[in-house]
């Protein structure tokens, strides 16, 4: 099937600590600057994976921006949707990390160039041939961030093209009103749900809730496809068969030695989403979608671990898992 997506949102320059447990409030060494933003690193790893897709973010007329277009570019994704602004500045993140899975950050994104993105940034030629888009939920970062998402959405559905949302939830972005004011309507038209485990509670309909029953009552709400990335213990999909019955599929995951998790589900995402629109059955999408995840984490830097396909069925090979 031939398909093209389009991500937007942030595109950013990432700085990482070099040691675990280091403060914010204390001198420390960071590394970087490495290209960043969750719905640039879902591009790339799009992109990575032989599939179309076009990006559209703001950057600043700067070395950072430059550096995050390049490498893009390099990596096949359309720039065209991409605006250097000379008002403001690319966009950053400091990444500090408490242990393999946990971090804290610091983000400049609403008061950088990613914050002037808006309505008219989305060029409507650039979506003629677009038929998937994938909302971010830390890309919701203002109102007019938001109005750009609306108006890419209203055009892809309108044509039947479908959507896919990871909430992405950052206790460090939780202050933007604005983000979460926008989530039940992206909820709305949503067909494939990509939440992790520690954000399940937040979408339950009353507290104690299991993730199954959760589950159940958004698919009866209308979303397709839901998958629960769980990190090192695999993913489970839930869904309706034919017969509209529930059904569920668990994959474990691959293990992996984690070097940095930054980045690691905007992978998954990439490859779930990817290979469903390819046609491949759900399990399969899942298996490659956990072992892009465990490469992801095996790099420095959230774009550093976005593989071929080659390279997954590589990592597959010499796993449990056969597709």
């Amino acid at each position: 099937m031939t398909f093209k997506i389009c991500a937007i949102g942030e595109l950013i320059v990432e700085f990482l600590a070099k040691e675990q447990n280091q403060r914010f409030d204390q001198t420390g060494k960071f590394i970087g600057p490495f290209p960043g933003g969750s719905p640039a690193v879902f591009a790339d790893q799009v992109a990575k994976l032989g599939f179309s897709v076009i990006f559209f973010s703001c950057v600043g007329k700067d070395l950072f921006g430059r550096m995050c277009i390049n490498r893009l570019k390099k990596d096949g994704v359309i720039i065209d949707g991409i605006t250097s602004h000379s008002k403001a500045n690319t966009g950053s993140a400091f990444v500090s990390y408490k242990n393999s899975s946990e971090r804290d950050f610091i983000f400049n994104i609403p008061n950088s160039a990613c914050g002037l993105l808006s309505f008219n940034h989305i060029n409507e030629n650039l979506l003629q041939d677009c038929n998937h888009l994938h909302v971010m939920g830390s890309s919701l970062y203002s109102f007019r961030a938001i109005d750009a998402m609306r108006k890419a959405l209203d055009i892809i559905k309108s044509k039947g093209g479908t959507i896919s949302f990871d909430p992405n939830l950052r206790k460090e972005m939780f202050d933007i009103q604005e983000m979460e004011q926008s989530f039940d309507y992206i909820m709305e038209y949503t067909d494939i749900f990509l939440p992790s485990e520690n954000e399940v509670s937040y979408f339950a309909h009353s507290i104690g809730e299991s993730e199954q029953q959760t589950m159940q009552t958004l698919l009866k709400k209308g979303i397709k496809h839901i998958v629960v990335k769980k990190g090192a213990n695999g993913a489970s999909y839930y869904g309706l068969n034919e017969q509209n019955k529930f059904t569920m599929i668990h994959v474990d995951g691959l293990k992996m030695h984690s070097v940095d998790p930054t980045g690691a589900g905007d992978c998954f995402d990439a490859t779930f989403v990817s290979l469903m629109l390819a046609g491949y059955p759900v399990k399969d999408a899942l298996i490659y979608a956990n072992a892009s995840g465990a490469l992801a984490v095996s790099k420095k830097g959230s774009m550093e671990g976005a593989s071929t396909l080659i390279e997954l069925e590589k990592v597959l090979s010499r796993s449990a898992c056969h597709i």
